[in-house]
């Protein structure tokens, strides 16, 4: 009997403890509370960061299509008259940063992605848009975009902007290079 009563006494005053420690915790500065709200900041960020690199995605996708650098067939090698067009897609890269970084992002990195068509072998193609990407970031960084704020991933066919790639038209829609913002 004494040690039911005993057993139900430390079980009462164990929960009131953690009770309190709770209502405590909830009531003002307590760890809880910070937590809560970092967590509720984090989540806000992350959703605020996603909507933002939708909008930045969409115009650095178009500016990028405008301004396609072409490769000599079978290999990592620009075509004459690249130029201008890595001069404008890096100076979109730079205002889109300054941009962000004027409204208080940050966190984020630029990258270069390289694509195939569904033609050869897919280990080849993976590395030869890999070998292709690389290639635009040193261009984009020679223009002037920041080699810390760039990196490449090669696709190989992967993500085919046009199926099926059965033709020499759609076949070259898919030989391309994409730049988008990563949070």
């Amino acid at each position: 009997m004494k040690s039911k009563l005993l057993a139900v006494l430390i079980l009462s005053m164990v929960s009131t403890a953690t009770y309190a420690g709770l209502a405590d915790s909830l009531k003002g500065g307590g760890d809880l509370k910070a937590m809560a709200e970092s967590k509720s900041k984090e989540a806000a960020k992350g959703k605020a960061n996603k909507e933002i690199a939708i909008k930045v995605n969409k115009k650095l996708l178009a500016e990028g299509r405008k301004n396609q650098c072409s490769f000599k067939s079978g290999t990592d090698e620009l075509e004459k008259g690249c130029g201008n067009k890595a001069k404008k897609l890096a100076n979109q890269i730079i205002d889109v940063k300054k941009s962000l970084q004027s409204q208080g992002y940050s966190g984020f990195k630029f990258v270069v992605s390289g694509h195939t068509d569904s033609s050869g072998d897919a280990a080849k193609n993976k590395d030869l848009s890999a070998r292709r990407a690389q290639v635009m970031v040193k261009e984009l960084v020679s223009q002037g975009v920041d080699a810390s704020d760039i990196e490449s991933v090669g696709m190989g066919s992967e993500k085919l902007l046009v199926k099926p790639d059965n033709t020499p038209a759609k076949k070259a829609k898919n030989r391309r290079y994409e730049v988008q913002i990563r949070f």
